[in-house]
């Protein structure tokens, strides 16, 4: 029993991950809580499915068009929102205030064009299948959903690391005007940020998307205050910290709906969220330094 609830901990935690990844990849470059990122989150996941019943895609296509179709729209926010509040140098608080703004467009939107029932992936495209480790059971898509999650996120962290267009990444987020100077191309680096940031939420999407077979509008806005605990609880902006803390909310809430009830699965995120920040308040790995302008 402990080991099959760790195996469901295991794939929910992972999304948890990935979603947090593209929200803190933002706040720790562009040095915005981008609010908006629950509502790509839903898009990905209704643009996957849309895609793959209009024109009779697999499912790996589908979750490549979700990546770019939400990372054209985190850039679209980026171009259209983010970056004439950069220019004028608005305070932290006007770029949170408008991308709330366009999280409720985004919402309206997609409940005008598909309602505000449940939509689900074209029959057939999720796959069933199931595997038996040690009489552990493991579908198909929940190892799938491990597998994803773990190449992205160990991809995104080695390209932070070893390339230098991580370097530049890593610049700008200790001081943009100090990577200006040195030859870092700031604004492109925050198009591209923008962009892979939203992909990943869109993919985030996708695979919540599949494990529940159930879409709707406002499925982004849960996820979004999951992924503010997450980031909290890893540390603002801090890549390693936003994979762990994941990981580990996923599985506290599996956990807690194991052995205490589902009605504490919430109160087990924001009650971490709330004594880390009475504990740690950097978060795990975060820092209390203030990023130079």
């Amino acid at each position: 029993m402990l080991d099959q609830q760790l195996v469901n901990a295991l794939s929910l935690g992972c999304v948890y991950a990935l979603f947090a990844l593209g929200f803190t990849l933002i706040f720790g470059v562009l040095g915005v809580i981008n609010l908006s990122h629950g509502a790509i989150f839903m898009v990905g996941a209704y643009a996957a499915a849309t895609f793959m019943r209009l024109f009779s895609l697999p499912l790996w296509m589908g979750l490549l068009g979700a990546f770019l179709f939400s990372g054209v729209f985190g850039l679209v926010i980026d171009v259209l929102v983010l970056k004439p509040l950069r220019k004028r140098n608005a305070p932290h608080l006007i770029p949170m205030i408008a991308t709330i703004g366009v999280a409720i467009i985004l919402n309206n939107g997609v409940q005008a064009i598909f309602g505000a029932e449940n939509l689900r992936f074209p029959a057939g495209t999720i796959p069933d299948d199931a595997l038996e480790f040690a009489g552990i059971h493991v579908t198909v898509l929940e190892l799938g959903i491990v597998l994803v999650s773990f190449v992205l996120m160990g991809v995104l962290m080695l390209a932070l690391k070893r390339t230098q267009m991580g370097r530049a990444l890593r610049a700008i987020a200790e001081s943009p005007k100090a990577a200006y100077l040195v030859g870092v191309n700031v604004e492109g680096l925050f198009y591209m940020t923008s962009f892979i940031a939203a992909g990943l939420g869109g993919l985030a999407g996708v695979l919540i998307g599949l494990y529940s077979n159930a879409l709707f509008p406002l499925m982004g806005q849960p996820m979004l205050e999951k992924g503010i605990a997450v980031i909290i609880l890893g540390g603002m902006g801090d890549i390693r910290g936003a994979m762990l803390a994941g990981l580990f909310l996923g599985f506290a809430e599996v956990l807690s709906v194991a052995y205490i009830g589902s009605s504490m699965r919430d109160a087990v995120a924001f009650g971490l969220l709330f004594l880390v920040l009475l504990v740690r308040p950097k978060g795990l790995f975060g820092s209390l330094q203030e990023r130079k302008v």
